[in-house]
């Protein structure tokens, strides 16, 4: 087995990862700066679920989970360059999974200068790490938003993603441009993934679901903006962790039919792929409040509002290379995952 490093294992997907890895025998490094971008208490709480105590936790250095001997955790931040370089040389890791970025397409409008720290210094801080320390495969997260006004449907990584909307799609570009270069300079395989959507247990409180589900079970109102015609590929989290340890189990190759006469953005002359990871298929979104509504056995109360600045009005995910290089597809229904994730946010809030 591999010895992994997995940022942002605090995070929603970060944290499932992890357990995934560490379960089927992977030597795992965890590592988070703990931001208060939400509930910093759920974050502590995913870290205590692998065996990481808060009490233990010091900036810089390592905590030996409490469960799991094959897992290790350390507060950084991304952006510290010598802690992030130090840490590559002295830990030897065979592969890097980035999932650690600010999240959130609406916060970027209100606080752009913490996504370039983040989302832009601190992936080249993992990229530099990667070069200078023999990583056998970077796979890192993007994001549904680089297709901003791309109206062909369903996105495909094929597509031209060169009109973002927000600041945190235009970081995830960046990210997908700076691995590639990093890949063709230095032989680095890279893989970006695009997730879409992600939804599930131990989710983000600022997340559409986890805010309608809290809402309704307070009988208080819920936005629903572009008065409901809005399209979403939600994507179950334990699809998107098989379809990412499948990618680290499998490294970017050179497309050898690449031409820079009609380039494919997905892959390159360089050890480079782009994946999107969605369910591939939309749901409206009052067909997603409605199934929140059944898990819950109670009615929302919704307030019809304009599309927000920043948002996309529909997306819908291309998943057929998933399914041809490495045999996936996710197909977790909504009502199953909503479902899954009412039952744990009833246990971790209501019944406290």
């Amino acid at each position: 087995m591999a010895k992994i490093l997995v940022t942002g294992t605090a995070g929603f997907i970060g944290f499932h990862l992890a357990q995934k890895l560490i379960e089927r025998g992977d030597e795992v490094v965890g590592l988070d700066c703990i931001n208060d971008y939400y509930d910093i208490n759920l974050k502590y709480s995913r870290l205590h679920n692998t065996g990481i105590e808060k009490d233990k936790i010091t900036y810089g250095k390592f905590v030996q989970s409490s469960k799991y001997k094959n897992y290790k955790f350390i507060q950084l931040k991304l952006e510290d360059r010598d802690a992030i370089l130090k840490l590559f040389t002295e830990e030897r890791f065979d592969k890097v999974c980035n999932l650690a970025a600010q999240a959130g397409v609406r916060y970027s409008i209100q606080n752009p200068f913490t996504y370039i720290d983040s989302n832009i210094n601190g992936f080249l801080n993992i990229l530099e790490g990667c070069r200078h320390n023999n990583i056998k495969h970077l796979v890192y997260a993007s994001s549904s938003s680089v297709y901003g006004l791309n109206e062909n449907m369903p996105f495909s990584t094929t597509h031209n993603v060169d009109h973002p909307i927000s600041l945190y799609a235009a970081s995830k570009k960046s990210n997908e441009l700076m691995a590639h270069t990093y890949s063709y300079l230095y032989g680095i395989p890279t893989t970006g993934l695009r997730f879409f959507t992600v939804y599930g247990p131990w989710g983000r409180p600022d997340m559409a679901l986890f805010i309608f589900a809290k809402a309704i079970t307070e009988g208080k109102s819920i936005d629903v903006f572009n008065n409901g015609n809005m399209q979403r590929d939600f994507t179950y989290v334990d699809d998107i962790v098989e379809g990412i340890t499948r990618v680290i189990d499998n490294l970017a190759r050179k497309d050898d039919k690449w031409s820079g006469k009609e380039p494919n953005p997905g892959t390159s002359v360089a050890p480079y792929k782009i994946y999107n990871i969605g369910n591939s298929s939309p749901v409206k979104l009052l067909d997603f409040i409605e199934a929140i509504e059944n898990a819950l056995g109670k009615k929302a109360i919704k307030n019809f509002l304009p599309l927000q600045a920043g948002d996309v009005p529909a997306t819908w995910a291309d998943v057929d290379d998933l399914v041809e290089n490495l045999g996936y597809k996710p197909q977790t229904t909504i009502q199953y995952g909503i479902n899954q994730f009412i039952e744990w946010y009833k246990d971790f809030y209501l019944s406290r």
